[in-house]
């Protein structure tokens, strides 16, 4: 299938490949061999998150890194093409999986779940649908549960959810300013410091129009903040599936920076995952791939190697 011209993308040296799902091209990349390691974005991110841990990982590894529907090189549906719902994004990750296990060889067993942002939700969703086969987590500034605070809006989020979701103004600001991933890729929202320009002109490349940033409003519009919203089933679901994992190896890294996951989200993974390594940087932002990654690379590379019996038992199964 042929590939789409792109603009050069700094540390992202990697083969586009490409797989249609109800008529619609999803782009993920799979490199490296190995136990599959699945890393999930979040929004307004894309798999472009991941390049530091696919180069440190795929020579031990099969780094398999999707786009979401809507995001980075995937295709970009119109609003009545795709539903941009936490379910819709579980089906299309179910449907590349099983489309990776039946026709490129991918085990069916002995995965390692490496999720970001709203790759928790999905992440988890998914892990609940397939029991047993994901052997290992690592968590990153993410929510899997509902949130710890409790159902009320935080004082400091009730004005931008409000803002973002329901004015006529946060439909602009989403779509023809892309005002809400140009602020994530800038501190403090979501950094502690400064991308390169180059980088985040990377960040934001893909979303070059108007329509190419429908899937980022959709997300804000998603997120489930009680038992009314379409997705809080699910949610509550996937938080259920961590009770299975309390004695499997996890690893939890986390910008302690970050102004909506914040320290008792990490506090409430703690206590679901007594037994994870944590790695906690108070300098870092909510991405902390890109604000300690010198120190976060490293420890995620060696948690896999050091966990890698576990995933072989898995195999074997």
């Amino acid at each position: 299938m042929p590939t789409r011209t792109r603009p050069p993308l700094p540390g992202y040296p990697f083969e586009s490949r490409w797989f249609t799902h109800d008529a619609l091209r999803l782009h993920y990349l799979d490199e490296g061999d190995g136990a599959p390691v699945l890393m999930l974005h979040g929004n307004p991110s894309w798999s472009y998150l991941w390049r530091r841990l696919v180069l440190a990982l795929r020579g031990e590894h099969r780094c398999i890194a999707p786009d979401h529907l809507g995001m980075g090189l995937s295709d970009k549906p119109a609003a009545g093409r795709h539903p941009f719902t936490l379910a819709s994004r579980v089906d299309d990750l179910d449907a590349l999986t099983d489309h990776l296990i039946t026709e490129r060889s991918a085990p069916e067993n002995g995965w390692t779940l490496v999720m970001h942002d709203w790759g928790g939700p999905i992440g988890m969703a998914w892990a609940a649908r397939h029991p047993g086969r994901v052997s290992r987590l690592v968590v990153l500034n993410t929510a899997a549960f509902p949130d710890p605070h409790g159902p009320r809006v935080r004082p400091a989020l009730r004005l931008p959810l409000w803002l973002l979701r329901e004015t006529r103004l946060g439909e602009r600001l989403f779509l023809r300013h892309h005002a809400f991933a140009r602020l994530a890729t800038l501190p403090p929202f979501g950094l502690r410091d400064r991308l390169p320009p180059d980088v985040r002109a990377a960040f934001l490349a893909p979303d070059d129009g108007r329509e190419h940033r429908l899937a980022v409003q959709r997300f804000v519009h998603d997120i489930p903040l009680g038992p009314g919203d379409p997705s809080w089933p699910l949610l509550v679901r996937a938080g259920e599936t961590l009770a299975a994992f309390a004695d499997r190896p996890v690893l939890i890294g986390w910008g302690l920076r970050d102004p909506v996951l914040d320290p008792l989200m990490l506090r409430e993974w703690r206590r679901r995952l007594p037994r994870a390594q944590v790695h906690a940087f108070p300098g870092a932002g909510h991405y902390v791939l890109e604000d300690a990654h010198d120190s976060l690379v490293p420890a995620i590379t060696a948690f896999l190697r050091h966990t890698e019996p576990a995933v072989t038992a898995f195999l074997r199964r």
